[in-house]
């Protein structure tokens, strides 16, 4: 196997893995609340410690990419992540586990910024990209059966041993496969690179809409089951069915619409603009009409998955090859902004006028999504990159 081909099987590898931990966090959750003997307010204390560091690895990334290179930085982040796993295994008091999910949060931002700019460097960035975040999708997916299946015989630390041990091997792929530097790059020319990714209209306006997507994204998927059980009086197993249909149809339009795609002759521009219709079509399907739940959530799903890792392939189009990893960080650390204050949003929304107010949220963040799509859309350059 030559070293892109491992570059690329380990990028994959690293976002299941880092998918399989989100997707366990939730099943976690109970066992850690009688364990550590602390209500739901202060365990969820970890997701915020979780969110600041995963900011703060994705706003490092580009900057550390360039001045470092992808070896050092990568295999760094991973040795990080699976210490800070490996010590969350054995059990620390609760400040230091709500400190360690810092410490692993900002090694997943740094290491899910580098592989963006990694692959999108690649040829056939676009389908690369999906195919690496539906990785990551399939491992939410798998997530939470492992965790349910290890914690009837094992305590709930015993996840976190599995996933320290885990990202040893992907350590020694680091190591081996990628290159110790970024072409063309020197620490001199590094400076100052976040300062004008952050001045840069192009990647604030695609960083506003990775904000909307993961907002949208983690609002349909944390309140969906709570719509359809009290707004639409469906019963449990119906809900459930239809939310892990959400998800999986997610996963499966990131393996699938791309590909498809680049054999018709789609830009990333066109095969973005087709997802984003779609997500607002199917948002507004769903509340207007009484489409079949398991359906209407498995399509808004799959028109959904594609749009994040598109939306990271155009960057090198939008800021030139330079910037770009830094602009990728951007956009990844400011995307976790919106997977936690639009969620929020649209639960403060459900308490003050019903739960039956997510699919109006829904379409009006869909229809925010085309409307900021069209600036970056024109501000994209032909090229290579710009091609599935």
């Amino acid at each position: 196997m030559d070293g892109v081909r491992v570059r690329v099987a380990s990028a994959y590898a690293t976002f299941a893995l880092l998918g399989v931990g989100i997707g366990a966090s939730g099943v976690l959750l109970p066992a850690q609340l009688d364990d550590y003997g602390v209500d739901r307010s202060t365990l969820g204390l970890t997701f915020l410690t979780g969110a600041v560091g995963f900011v703060l690895g994705g706003a490092a990334a580009g900057p550390l990419l360039h001045r470092r290179g992808p070896r050092a930085v990568l295999a760094a982040a991973g040795v990080l992540f699976a210490v800070a796993a490996l010590v969350t295994a054995a059990h620390p008091p609760f400040a230091g586990y709500a400190l360690l999910q810092a410490v692993v949060g900002w090694a997943s931002g740094v290491l899910e910024s580098v592989l963006n700019a990694v692959l999108a460097a690649l040829p056939r960035a676009t389908t690369r990209l999906n195919r690496m975040h539906a990785f990551f999708g399939a491992g939410a997916l798998l997530g939470p059966v492992g965790a349910t299946r290890l914690l009837a015989t094992a305590p709930w630390p015993t996840a976190w041993l599995v996933l320290g041990l885990a990202a040893l091997p992907l350590v020694a792929c680091y190591l081996v496969a990628f290159p110790a530097r970024v072409p063309a790059a020197s620490p001199a020319r590094s400076t100052g690179l976040l300062g004008t990714a952050l001045r840069h209209r192009g990647v604030l306006v695609a960083t506003l809409l990775l904000v909307l997507y993961v907002g949208l994204e983690q609002s349909v998927g944390s309140w969906g089951f709570s719509y359809l059980v009290q707004a639409r009086g469906h019963a449990d197993a119906a809900a459930g069915y239809a939310v892990g249909a959400y998800w999986l149809g997610l996963t499966v339009g990131r393996f699938t619409i791309s590909p498809v795609l680049a054999r018709l002759g789609w830009t990333a521009v066109g095969l973005m603009t087709l997802c984003l219709t779609g997500v607002a079509v199917a948002a507004a399907a769903l509340w207007s009409t009484p489409f079949p739940p398991v359906a209407g959530f498995a399509l808004l799903g799959f028109a959904l998955g594609p749009v994040f890792p598109t939306a990271i392939a155009v960057v090198p189009d939008l800021t030139g090859p330079r910037l770009a990893p830094t602009a990728m960080g951007v956009l990844n650390a400011g995307s976790s902004i919106g997977g936690g204050v639009l969620p929020w949003s649209a639960g403060a929304l459900a308490q003050a006028a019903g739960v039956g107010t997510l699919l109006p949220f829904a379409l009006a963040l869909a229809v925010l999504q085309l409307v900021v799509w069209w600036p970056v859309a024109r501000l994209v350059r032909s090229g290579p990159t710009g091609t599935v």
